[in-house]
C-alpha cells in the first residue's frame, strides 16, 4: 500500500519508512505526491492537528494519508512547548536556538523537575475517509547540554536512562520512541483498516 506522508520534515519521513515498511508499506512525501500546500495546524492538541493534517492532504489526493504531530511536554514548564514545539521561539527559528531558550528556562530546575515526555499523534486516513488516531509518548528528561550527532529537532537534549535520542541509532530510536510507538499502533491496526 503506499501512502502519503503529510510532511516536509525529512527526519520524520525516514521514521515513517523506516517502521512502515516493515508493514508492507510504501511511504512517498507530499512533494512527490505532487501536493505543495501549506496546512495550518490550528487545533488544540496533537491529536487535533495530527487529523487535520491527513484529512488535507486524504481530501486534496483522493489517496491514503498518514500524518503525525509531535512534540515535547517538560512538567517543570507546565507541559510547553507541546502542541507549539515546532513554533516555539518561532516557527523560522533554528533548532539549536530553540534549545538554547528551553535550557534557558530550565536553569532553575532540580534534576528531579526536568520530567518530560515527547508525544506523538498519528492520523491515518484511508480509502473510506475516516481518520483513525494512534497516541503513544516517550517518558525522559531534559538534560543540561546537547549530546549525539542524529536525530533532529530537540533529540539532543531529550533523554531516556543515560543517552539523549540524538545519541541513539535511527533502531534503537525507533524502539522507544513516541513516533515508534504510535507507528507500531497503527501497523497492528492496519489489516483491519484495509479491510
Amino acid at each position: 500500500m503506499e501512502i502519503i506522508v503529510a510532511t516536509r520534515n525529512q527526519g520524520k519521513m525516514r521514521e515513517f519508512a523506516r517502521i512502515l515498511e516493515e508493514f508492507g508499506c510504501t511511504v512517498i512525501g507530499m512533494e512527490e505526491a505532487g501536493v505543495d500546500m501549506e496546512i495550518e495546524e490550528d487545533g488544540s492538541t496533537f491529536g487535533e492537528n495530527a487529523t487535520i493534517k491527513a484529512m488535507t492532504i486524504h481530501k486534496v489526493t483522493g489517496k491514503p494519508a498518514i500524518s503525525d504531530d509531535s512534540g515535547l511536554c517538560v512538567d517543570y514548564l507546565d507541559g510547553r512547548p507541546g502542541v507549539y514545539s515546532a513554533r516555539y521561539q518561532g516557527e523560522d527559528t533554528p533548532y539549536p536556538e530553540k534549545i538554547a531558550a528551553l535550557l534557558a528556562e530550565l536553569k532553575d530546575a532540580a534534576p528531579e523537575e526536568r520530567t518530560a515526555r515527547f508525544t506523538s499523534a498519528i492520523c491515518f486516513v484511508g480509502e473510506d475517509s475516516t481518520p483513525h488516531l494512534f497516541e503513544a509518548s516517550c517518558e525522559g528528561t531534559i538534560g543540561y547540554e546537547c549530546r549525539g550527532e542524529n536525530g533532529f529537532g530537540y533529540d539532543p537534549i531529550f533523554y531516556v536512562g543515560e543517552r539523549s535520542f540524538a545519541q541513539l541509532s535511527g533502531e534503537e530510536k525507533n524502539a522507544m520512541s513516541h513516533r515508534g510507538k504510535a507507528l507500531r499502533l497503527f501497523a497492528e491496526e492496519l489489516p483491519q483498516l484495509l479491510k
